[in-house]
């Protein structure tokens, strides 16, 4: 049975359904795996929320204490894309704990899965783009901290580059960061990553399967990590507000098959997180998440 992490406060945060970040896929996604066969009422482990000290061994105490107590500014608020409340900062503590629960659960068994994660655009500093902490780079962190793994590899596969991701481990030899996006989207800054493969907007399954293929290739000829962190959001897709590229649902499922197949081929212990998917029917975007649940299923049979 794959383990699956997942907390009522995913959906904490009070945001409208015209909102952009579309929050209810948070509760609608542990129904629809269920209803999938992928996960049942007893699948699921529950965090609890992220300590200070976790949160801060990849962010900046300062940062760390004003998301805590309230006290970011207007314009830090406006950076993130939410007002601030209480709800908000225990959201992302429990996702990031959610994250490292996960990774605990993958050295454990081989693979599990957090319902929510992939805030890849929070950086030491501060927060973007609807991402308050960087929820892989706190379970990194944390991982190297505690001394449970020595080689990291983070696959991010959103359509957006992993600008925050990029920033916080610039320096950590011990990290590999890998983002294959659409180069035509935000951020415009985009820092260097390990690797970078940035695809011009329009891309469709063929061309992107090709250099997926490809850039594992690569990954995996450089590092032979202890346990592989997978951002498998779904703005790729070709009906995402914010994607600009053209994958279809099938093509999706292919790109979550061959990242979990080459993780289990190699032996590596894999965590999979849901990043981005920013379609107006949530139910569409839930569905596009499932599917990486399900490949991650399928390598546990």
């Amino acid at each position: 049975m794959l383990k699956i992490v997942h907390h009522p406060l995913y959906d904490a945060a009070t945001v409208a359904d015209t909102h952009r970040f579309p929050m209810r896929k948070y509760t609608l996604l542990p129904v629809e795996l269920m209803k999938a066969g992928i996960a049942y009422p007893n699948s699921f482990y529950e965090p609890e929320l992220a300590s200070r000290e976790q949160l801060v061994a990849a962010h900046c105490a300062d940062y760390v204490d004003a998301v805590l107590t309230g006290g970011l500014d207007r314009q830090a608020q406006r950076k993130l894309g939410f007002e601030w409340t209480i709800d908000v900062a225990n959201r992302a503590r429990a996702s990031s704990a959610g994250t490292l629960m996960a990774a605990k659960l993958a050295l454990k068994h081989g693979v599990a899965a957090n319902t929510a994660g992939g805030s890849h655009h929070a950086s030491y500093d501060f927060g973007a783009g609807f991402c308050v902490f960087n929820d892989v780079a706190v379970a990194a962190s944390n991982l190297l901290r505690e001394n449970l793994v020595q080689r990291i590899l983070i696959i991010d596969l959103d359509v957006h580059h992993g600008d925050g991701t990029a920033r916080i481990f610039a320096d950590e030899k011990r990290v590999f960061t890998f983002s294959m996006h659409c180069e035509d989207n935000w951020p415009r800054e985009k820092p260097a990553s390990s690797l970078d493969i940035g695809l011009p907007r329009g891309v469709g399954d063929l061309e992107y399967i090709e250099n997926l293929r490809s850039a594992l290739d690569r990954v995996f000829s450089k590092i032979e990590p202890d346990i592989v962190f997978y951002n498998a959001g779904v703005d790729p897709h070709e009906e995402d507000r914010l994607g600009l590229l053209n994958l279809s649902d099938e093509g999706l499922q292919e790109r979550d098959r061959i990242v979990a197949e080459r993780c289990f081929g190699h032996d590596y212990p894999l965590v999979g997180v849901l990043g981005g998917g920013y379609s107006k029917d949530p139910f569409e975007v839930v569905h596009r998440h499932v599917g990486m649940f399900r490949a991650l299923r399928d390598v546990c049979v």
